[in-house]
């Protein structure tokens, strides 16, 4: 049964919300177009309104004595005298970090950075294939190559001199027995961080 099967037996009463809140609050806050969206990346990355600067919210509007939102404003600005301004303060200073890297933006950089997210981002799973089938057959002196759809179709990844590898981000371990693939080969898993690749072999053990 649909949800408007559901409500056939009810009077549908429609509101204009905008007009609503004005009347609870007294204000719909308005901003000009795309600041919000700046606002909000900003405080993002300095993490403004976190539960350290502006309390835990959910649990703050059960604390509230009167469930109106007069009493709510009220009450908040009471317990909280500083949150509004220190949280203001942390989203503003990040705004005013974000508007000189802003100065320092050109449409080559946003080609490069276009490329890096269509081109290189979106194979990172092949390119640390190769890097790593490359780095371990260096190691022992051995030709690599990748795999060809045929292999792939039997979870082989990759050749390491003859010998058949597969590569798995170590998450993959986190999985149940049962959603992961029986393998015959080889796997070698390895870890990404920003700064360094681990890997994780027996091959040559």
């Amino acid at each position: 049964m649909s949800e408007k099967d559901n409500l056939n037996e009810f009077n549908e009463i429609k509101l204009d919300i905008k007009e609503k809140i004005k009347d609870v609050t007294g204000e719909v806050k308005k901003f000009p177009k795309y600041t919000t969206q700046i606002i909000n990346i900003a405080n993002q990355n300095a993490q403004g309104t976190r539960p350290e600067v502006v309390g835990q919210m959910s649990e703050l509007i059960k604390q509230c004595p009167e469930k109106t939102f007069k009493v709510w404003k009220e009450w908040y600005l009471k317990t909280h005298p500083n949150a509004i301004d220190d949280a203001t303060k942390r989203i503003y200073a990040m705004i005013k970090n974000m508007n000189d890297a802003m100065s320092l933006i050109t449409e080559e950089m946003v080609k490069e950075w276009v490329e890096d997210l269509v081109l290189t981002k979106t194979a990172e799973g092949l390119i640390i294939q190769e890097i790593i089938l490359k780095y371990l057959a260096e190691q022992r002196g051995v030709k690599w190559r990748t795999a060809t759809p045929e292999d792939e179709s039997k979870s082989i990844d990759g050749y390491i001199g003859e010998k058949t590898v597969q590569i798995k981000p170590t998450t993959y371990l986190s999985k149940k027995s049962s959603v992961r693939e029986t393998i015959e080969v080889e796997t070698i898993y390895y870890k990404k961080t920003d700064k360094y690749l681990y890997i994780y072999t027996k091959i040559g053990n």
